[in-house]
């Protein structure tokens, strides 16, 4: 019995294959969605399944307008370089 995705790991697979230094809007994650017939009701509903992650660490917002989001990388995770950090100009 094959379970289905939750809204967070649908959401996950486009951060992850999203540039990490830049991030991505909720809109811009819908649309990505909605091309591979998995969009979410609306980009609302993704900042809501993103910021609950947040909390947890999981995602990383950028507070801008509007705002972007990233995936943190997991601690200790060799990769990660300083792709997971911020950079501002």
């Amino acid at each position: 019995m094959q379970l289905r995705e939750t809204e967070f790991e649908r959401v996950r697979k486009v951060l992850a294959a999203a540039d990490p230094g830049e991030g991505l809007t909720a809109r811009e994650i819908q649309q990505r969605l909605a091309e591979h017939g998995g969009a979410l009701d609306s980009s609302h509903r993704v900042a809501t399944v993103l910021g609950r992650r947040a909390r947890r660490g999981d995602v990383e917002v950028i507070e801008d307008r509007p705002y972007r989001y990233r995936l943190r990388s997991p601690p200790g995770d060799a990769d990660a370089g300083s792709a997971g950090r911020a950079t501002r100009s």
